[in-house]
């Protein structure tokens, strides 16, 4: 046994022999919106283990303030968001898998108010939707105002919890994607994990699905939680995945810049409500950057907020909401962010400065959720699909998990089926 692994290649040396054996259908990498769709998904085809390195409460999906985009008003159309996310994208996106992802939106918003998921509805008792940078009309759906993807995550979580054929190994960290080989055509046939309370873990899978998110806690300013180290990108590509458009990493725009705190996002959903972006002097400057203003996609207004911070010789510009009357009901948890550090958005402008915030390139994967290696699919941000282009359109990665984490699912079950070695 021990002959089949070339140990210079893994992350770890290991003895396969001395290590707990687990054996599952669909192994599955990451706890967020991508892994817990592709898991639900794949339970339907047979067993099914879900890996995720912290808790649950604590993936990216759960902190997720922004919403999920999709077309639900008769009055927009698939087209307009389609060309949204291609204008976002710097015409580098990949049209039919935006089409794809773009269509498949309304269902699968459908599916989730089935399951239970609690939307901020309007006073037709349909979904409320707002609109934020680079859409050209109001499809964005949000739960609890400006938290999402906590809602998002508990809806999730509780349909994972009614499929007996779902574990859920919490805490549970994958330091290396398992081939018997190291070479070109070499499968993935599982992970090697650690557990604070089991220690090293070998998991043999028939199918693994990686969704373990991205990279932002590479960069010192950050949106993103603390376990966001790009060890799913690390994983793969010693598993001898390719890696693409690894220069695009996207930062959004806003987030509270003061002295000694960390990072706090201040979604993009403020600005599609009406905040406003001013310099020093109090005056607005997006206005003469972009013919949307503070609505420019996010790779805008980030470049147009580090000028003007250069401009200005400061550290920071400032986000104007003293005109939003309604700012703590529709932004409950941003409110009492502020009055933490005394602000109250009312009265004070709030300082604010771009960080890293979603990482657009990834583990190359075709329209069918597959990397060039056997065996193994991505989903969700550790995935390159060919949606973003060069920059994600907001709200798109949420939906992006939803499609892409569904199709990772079945396809990893329909590759076991179809593959002899799987069978």
């Amino acid at each position: 046994m021990e002959k089949l692994f070339d140990q210079r290649r893994y992350l770890i040396p290991f003895r396969s022999t001395l290590l707990p054996q687990i054996f599952t259908d669909t192994l599955v990498i990451g706890g967020g919106v991508a892994g817990l769709r592709a898991a639900i998904a794949a339970s339907e085809h047979g067993e099914v283990i879900v890996l995720s390195k912290g808790e649950l409460k604590n993936t990216n999906t759960a902190w997720a303030q922004g919403g999920i985009s999709s077309v639900m008003d008769p009055g927009d159309g698939f087209l307009s968001h389609a060309e949204d996310t291609r204008t976002a994208g710097a015409g580098l996106c990949e049209a039919a898998v935006v089409d794809l992802v773009v269509e498949r939106g309304p269902g699968l918003l459908e599916e989730l108010i089935s399951w239970g998921m609690r939307l901020d509805m309007d006073a037709a008792g349909r979904p409320l939707l707002g609109r934020e940078g680079g859409h050209s009309a109001s499809r964005i759906v949000h739960a609890g105002g400006d938290a999402t993807g906590k809602e998002l995550q508990r809806c999730l979580n509780e349909k994972t919890r009614t499929l007996a054929n779902v574990r859920v190994f919490e805490k549970c960290f994958a330091l290396d994607l398992i081939t018997p080989s190291n070479g070109p055509g070499a499968p993935v046939v599982g992970a090697i994990t650690h557990h604070p309370k089991f220690g090293l873990q070998m998991i043999w899978a028939k199918s693994t699905i990686l969704a373990s998110g991205g990279a932002g806690v590479l960069y010192r300013e950050t949106t993103n939680p603390p376990l966001a180290t790009a060890d799913g990108l690390a994983m793969a590509y010693r598993a001898g995945a390719t890696l693409c458009d690894m220069a695009f990493v996207q930062f959004h725009p806003t987030t509270l810049y003061l002295a000694g705190a960390s990072r706090a996002l201040i979604t993009e959903a403020v600005r599609g409500h009406g905040g406003f972006l001013l310099d020093d002097a109090g005056r607005r400057f997006m206005q003469q950057v972009h013919p949307l203003a503070e609505l420019a996609p996010r790779d805008v207004v980030s470049g147009a907020i580090v000028r003007q911070i250069a401009k200005q010789g400061g550290q920071h510009v400032w986000l104007d909401c003293r005109h939003l009357a309604d700012f703590g009901a529709r932004f409950p948890e941003i409110q009492a962010l502020l009055k933490r550090f005394d602000l109250n958005p009312e009265v004070d402008l709030i300082p604010v400065h771009p960080a890293a915030h979603y990482m657009v390139g990834g583990v190359r994967t075709d329209g069918s959720a597959r990397t060039d290696v056997p065996g193994l699919f991505a989903a969700g941000e550790v995935s390159a699909t060919g949606l973003h282009g060069a920059n994600r359109l907001a709200s798109n990665s949420l939906l992006e998990g939803l499609v892409f984490g569904k199709i990772a699912g079945h396809a990893a079950a329909e590759s076991r089926t179809a593959n002899g070695r799987n069978g």
